[in-house]
């Protein structure tokens, strides 16, 4: 093993909390016990900006796939600093096949990609269609966190409602879009759930996860509980 990789490793121990490793564990159940260490994520983020730009960072971001949970995490921080567009969507399109987890998928999400709509729309189309559970789901979060603003266009609605379903992670990712569709572009998304065009399940996380929103009127709340599909 490489000796910057040593180190960082033995950095992240360093940081060991058990009980907290326990607690992450029961909310990631695609992820062994054993490779979870237990470090919060704002410590690894901390220790992401001290290593970024290093060669020990380089040289970590190479050495994919990564033992622990916690070393994705910090390799999804590292990604976060990238700045040259090019850099950033090869670092993320390397990482992304050794996602495990949704933790992991949700929380790298770099603030270079508002600068760069195009590429990003034109690599989530690659990553939503790539048949893989979380490149899958990333795809979605970030079609939901760029292009539900002013780069809106309504056939993202059709792109997400046409997803494959069936798999747990990507169907509450579809969910979140939705709730968030309905928060940000309502009058488009509401058709969505009155003609029944997502599945049941989605269907009505969608509308739990909206009914849940602050940034939903209670009059719109209403009427999405009355679209849910009830047995």
């Amino acid at each position: 093993m490489n000796e910057f990789i040593k180190e960082i490793r033995a950095r992240i121990f360093a940081e060991k909390d058990v009980a907290y490793a326990d607690f992450q564990s029961a909310l990631m159940p695609s992820v062994p016990r054993e490779k979870i260490i237990g470090v919060r994520s704002p410590v690894l983020r901390k220790y992401a900006a001290e290593l970024s730009g290093t060669e020990a960072a380089d040289i970590f971001l190479r050495s994919l796939p990564h033992e622990y949970y916690e070393e994705n995490n910090l390799h999804a921080f590292l990604i976060e600093k990238i700045k040259d567009t090019d850099a950033l969507f090869d670092a993320v399109n390397a990482f992304l096949p050794y996602v495990d987890n949704w933790a992991t998928c949700d929380s790298m999400s770099p603030k270079a990609f508002a600068g760069c709509p195009e590429n990003l729309l034109e690599n989530i189309m690659v990553w939503i269609s790539s048949g893989k559970t979380y490149t899958v789901r990333y795809g979605t979060v970030m079609l939901m966190k760029h292009f539900l603003g002013e780069n809106f266009r309504a056939e993202y609605l059709d792109t997400v409602s046409n997803i494959t379903g069936g798999e747990y992670y990507i169907d509450m990712a579809k969910a979140w879009f939705f709730a968030e569709a309905l928060a940000k572009r309502y009058n488009e998304t509401v058709p969505y759930l009155e003609k029944r065009i997502l599945s049941e399940w989605v269907h009505n996380k969608a509308i739990q996860k909206a009914a849940e929103s602050l940034k939903i009127s209670a009059e719109r709340k209403n009427y999405l509980r009355g679209l849910k599909i009830k047995h």
